[in-house]
C-alpha cells in the first residue's frame, strides 16, 4: 500500500474484519496566476445528508454544563452538539487543503472551570509523510480558533484512534495542559496551549508500535497516564500517574499479563473513589481478542478485576468504552469491541461492577432515520468498534456510545436511535448526477457502497444499494444517452459489480465478473447508449491488471489487452464507440473507435506518474476531454485526444466535472477543485475555463476535497463535491 495516498478504515459490509481504502493527496507547491478569478459569490454549503457513516473515536459531555457535548472523528474533525437543535454543528470546516493533516481528531479537552475553553489535539497520520500534529485552543466552544502547531505527529487515524482522551486540562491548573503522543512521550503547556514542551520526568519510554500515551485521566488532582507500548513481558509497566504535576510513577500493583497489554480508557467515579480501566491486547478497533475490566481504590491502591465477561476461546474480544454515573455512585458502564461472534455490546453495572446486565439483551433500535444502518438480522445490530462511550452527567439514562458508523443514543437504556444529525464523515469516492429522473444524486462511497439520493435534506430511504451490497464503491457510471442504465463497482458481498435498469433505484449483480474483480474491483464505464461495459482493475496495494469488455450487461466478458493497465476508463457521452483511458504511467491519451475492443495511442509527452490524475468528458460533445493533473495543470482536447493545450486559466487542476449551463452560455459549467491563484478552493467557470469564480469560502475548505466534484445538469449552480472525510457537499448560489 503507498502510504501517501492510501490508509485503512473498516467496511461496513462483507466480511467483518475487512478493510476498505480512503485516498489523502501528497503535498504540493504553489504558483500563482493572476487576473483569472473573479471575486467570491455567495455560496451556501451543507451537507448531502446520510447520517455519520464514520468512526466516532469519541464523546464527551462537559462536566458543568448540561446539554454541551463534544465528538471526535478518526478523519472527520471535530463537532460540538447543539442541544436546542439536537444536532452537531462541525467546528474544523475551516481546516483546508494545506491542512489536510489535521482532520483527524487524535484528542479533545474541555476545561471543567471555564466553560467556553475547548482544545482539539489534531493529526490524521503519524508517519513520515504526514505533516506534524497542531493544538487549536477556543474560548468559545469552537466558534473561532487560535492554534499552535506542534513540531510532532498525531494519529487520529491509526490504531488506537479509539483511545481514551490524550488531552488534559490539569485538574489542579487550568491554565497547564497535557498532551499524550505516539512516539513523542508526553507533552506540557503552561500556557494554555500556546507553547508545548516534553516533560523530561515521565519515565516510559516510546517504542516503535506507535501507542505511546492512550489515555490521561484526572483524578482529583491526580493525573493518570495509560501507556501503550509494553515490551509484552509479565512486568510491564502500562499506568502511571503523577499527584504533584512533576514527579511520575508506576501505580502499584496494577494488572500485568496478555489480556492487561493494552489500557485503553479510564473514568473516574468521584463518589466512591475507583478509577475504573479498560484493557485489551491491542490498541484496536480491530485486532483485539483478549480484555478485562479493573478498577482501582485510589486511597489504597488496591485493584480489583471486574470484567463482565471473559473473552474465550470461541468468543475474542477487548473492553473498550468506560464512563461513569457523575449522579450514582457506583453506576459504571463498560463496551466491548472487536467481539464478531456475539457482536459488540455495553454491560451497565450499580454496583461497582460486581454485577452486569447487557444492554444489548434489552435493546430496541429504530434506525428509521438513517436506513442505511438496517442490514437485516445476519449483521450484528448493537454495533461494532464500540470504544466511544459516554453517560450524560445531568441524566443517568442518557447514555451514547460510537461505532464504525454512527452514534447511538438512548434516554431509557431501552430504546436507541442514532444521535447523528450533522455529523457526515464519509469518504466519498464516485459522484453521479443524472440529467432526468427522481433523483439528483447518486453516490459511490468508501465503505458504505453506493447510494441513491431522493432528496439532499434526508437519508437515502433506500439506504445502501443491495444485490449485491459494497463494502466501498470503486466505480460509478450512467449512460449518457440512456440515463436509466447505470453501473457500480466495489468490494461486494456477492459479487463486485452491479446494474441497475431504473437510474440506480434498484440493483441486479453481473451474472459473471472476471477472476480478478474478486480481488482488486476498480473504475467502470458505460458506452453512452449503454451497450458497452469497461471495466478496468486495480488492487489496493496499487498492482494494475488488465481491462475487460462486455457487451451482453455483464454476462460475459473478454481482456482489452491494449487498454493501459489500472487506467480509469471514460465514455464519450455522444458517439458510443468512443472510449478514452489515460496512461499516468507514460503521460499518453489512448483512445477507442470500436466500442472498446482495442486502443491506441494518441497524444503523448503529458505529465505522468501519479495515479490520481482525471481524464473528464464534457457532456453532450463528442472528443471533448479535459485533463487534471494535479499541480501540473490543466489540460483540454477537442480532438478527442489527439492533440491538447495547457488551459491558462490555473494552474493546478485535481478534479473537474460538469453543471447546467449559466443563463446565454453556450457550454456547459465546469467545476474543479484547483488553484488560479495561491489557495486551493473549489472554483466555477461559465465560459469554458476562459475565468473562474471561487465558489467555497475560508469556513468552508473540509481539508482534502481532490477526489471527485460534479455539477448539476438540472439547477445552474449547483455542485456537488466529495470530501475525505466530511461527506458530500453541495453548494447553490444565494
Amino acid at each position: 500500500m503507498h502510504a501517501s495516498r492510501l490508509s485503512r478504515r473498516a467496511v461496513l459490509a462483507g466480511t467483518a474484519a475487512a478493510a476498505a481504502l480512503t485516498t489523502v493527496p501528497p503535498l504540493q507547491g504553489r504558483a500563482h496566476a493572476a487576473g483569472v478569478t473573479a471575486a467570491t459569490p455567495s455560496y451556501r454549503w451543507r451537507n448531502a445528508v446520510i447520517g455519520g457513516t464514520g468512526f466516532i473515536t469519541g464523546v464527551l459531555f462537559h462536566p458543568a454544563v448540561r446539554g454541551l457535548a463534544y465528538a471526535r472523528t478518526d478523519i472527520g474533525g471535530a463537532y460540538r452538539w447543539d442541544e436546542r437543535a439536537a444536532r452537531w454543528t462541525p467546528l474544523t470546516d475551516h481546516l483546508g487543503w494545506d491542512d489536510w493533516n489535521l482532520l483527524g481528531v487524535e484528542s479533545l479537552a474541555v476545561d471543567p472551570a471555564h466553560p467556553d475553553r475547548l482544545y482539539l489535539a489534531l493529526g490524521t497520520y503519524a508517519q513520515a509523510w504526514a505533516g506534524n500534529g497542531a493544538v487549536l485552543r477556543s474560548e468559545d466552544r469552537g466558534a473561532t480558533w487560535t492554534r499552535t502547531d506542534l513540531t510532532v505527529k498525531l494519529g487520529g487515524n491509526e490504531d488506537g484512534r479509539g483511545a481514551g482522551e490524550r488531552l488534559l486540562v490539569d485538574p489542579r491548573d487550568s491554565g497547564t495542559l497535557w498532551l499524550g503522543t505516539r512516539h513523542d512521550g508526553l507533552l506540557k503547556s503552561s500556557d494554555r496551549g500556546a507553547t508545548w514542551a516534553v516533560v523530561s520526568g515521565f519515565p516510559a519510554t516510546a517504542s516503535a508500535s506507535g501507542q505511546g500515551v492512550t489515555f490521561l485521566a484526572a483524578v482529583g488532582r491526580a493525573v493518570y497516564a495509560g501507556w501503550g507500548d509494553g515490551d509484552g513481558t509479565a512486568t510491564a509497566v502500562n499506568l502511571y500517574r503523577t499527584t504533584d504535576g512533576t514527579t511520575w510513577e508506576p501505580v502499584p500493583g496494577q494488572p500485568i499479563g496478555t489480556s492487561a497489554k493494552v489500557p485503553i480508557r479510564a473514568a473516574h467515579d468521584r463518589h466512591t473513589r475507583e478509577l475504573y480501566v479498560t484493557y485489551a491486547d491491542a490498541p484496536g478497533p480491530n485486532g483485539q481478542s483478549a480484555g478485562s475490566v479493573h478498577k482501582l481504590a485510589t486511597a489504597t491502591d488496591r485493584w480489583t478485576d471486574v470484567t463482565p465477561v471473559q473473552p474465550g476461546a470461541s468468543d475474542t474480544f477487548g473492553y473498550g468504552g468506560v464512563d461513569v454515573d457523575a449522579r450514582r455512585a457506583g453506576t459504571v458502564v463498560v463496551s466491548t469491541n472487536n467481539r464478531w461472534a456475539e457482536g459488540d455490546t455495553v454491560f451497565r453495572s450499580t454496583d461497582g461492577g460486581r454485577t452486569w446486565a447487557s444492554l444489548k439483551d434489552v435493546a430496541v433500535f429504530d434506525v428509521s432515520e438513517t436506513p442505511f444502518l438496517d442490514w437485516g438480522e445476519d449483521r450484528p445490530k448493537f454495533g461494532w468498534w464500540i470504544q466511544a462511550l459516554a453517560l450524560d452527567p445531568y441524566d443517568s439514562k442518557h447514555l451514547v456510545y460510537g461505532t464504525g458508523a454512527t452514534l447511538y443514543g438512548t434516554r431509557d437504556l431501552r430504546r436507541w436511535a442514532p444521535r447523528i444529525r450533522g455529523l457526515e464523515e464519509t469518504a466519498v469516492r464516485r459522484l453521479i448526477s443524472p440529467p432526468a429522473g427522481e433523483a439528483h444524486l447518486i453516490s459511490g462511497l468508501g465503505d458504505i457502497g453506493v447510494m441513491y439520493h431522493e432528496r439532499l435534506t434526508a437519508s437515502p430511504s433506500r439506504g445502501m444499494a443491495t444485490n449485491p451490497v459494497f463494502g466501498s464503491a470503486t466505480g460509478l457510471a450512467q449512460a449518457a444517452a440512456k440515463p436509466a442504465y447505470v453501473v457500480r463497482a466495489g468490494w461486494g458481498d456477492h459479487g463486485n459489480g452491479a446494474y441497475s435498469h431504473d437510474g440506480g433505484r434498484t440493483w441486479a449483480p453481473f451474472t459473471a465478473q472476471p477472476d480478478i474483480a474478486k480481488n482488486a474491483p476498480g473504475p467502470i464505464a458505460t458506452s453512452a447508449d449503454g451497450g458497452t461495459l469497461l471495466w478496468s482493475f486495480v488492487h489496493w496495494d496499487g498492482t494494475k491488471y488488465a481491462a475487460h469488455r462486455s457487451t451482453d450487461n455483464g454476462a460475459t466478458w473478454s481482456e482489452v489487452s491494449s487498454f493501459p493497465k489500472g487506467a480509469t476508463p471514460v465514455a464519450d457521452p455522444a458517439d458510443p464507440t468512443l472510449f478514452y483511458a489515460y496512461d499516468t504511467d507514460t503521460g499518453t491519451l489512448h483512445a477507442s473507435t470500436d466500442s472498446g475492443r482495442s486502443f491506441t495511442a494518441r497524444a503523448g509527452g503529458l505529465p505522468s506518474g501519479d495515479d490520481q490524475f482525471q481524464l473528464a468528458a464534457a457532456p453532450g460533445r463528442s472528443g471533448d476531454l479535459w485533463l487534471s493533473v494535479k499541480w501540473n495543470g490543466l489540460y483540454r482536447s477537442t480532438d478527442g485526444g489527439v492533440t491538447f493545450a495547457k488551459v491558462a486559466s490555473c494552474w493546478a487542476s485535481y478534479t473537474l466535472g460538469f453543471g447546467k449551463a449559466a443563463d446565454g452560455a453556450d457550454y456547459p459549467a465546469v467545476y474543479q477543485v484547483g488553484s488560479t491563484e495561491t489557495i486551493t478552493a473549489v472554483y466555477r467557470s461559465d465560459d469554458a475555463a476562459g475565468t473562474w469564480v471561487r465558489i467555497n469560502d475560508d469556513a468552508h475548505q473540509w481539508g482534502w476535497i481532490g477526489e471527485v466534484i460534479t455539477g448539476d445538469p438540472r439547477v445552474y449552480g449547483r455542485v456537488y463535491l466529495g470530501t475525505n472525510g466530511r461527506g458530500i457537499q453541495y453548494g447553490e448560489p444565494v
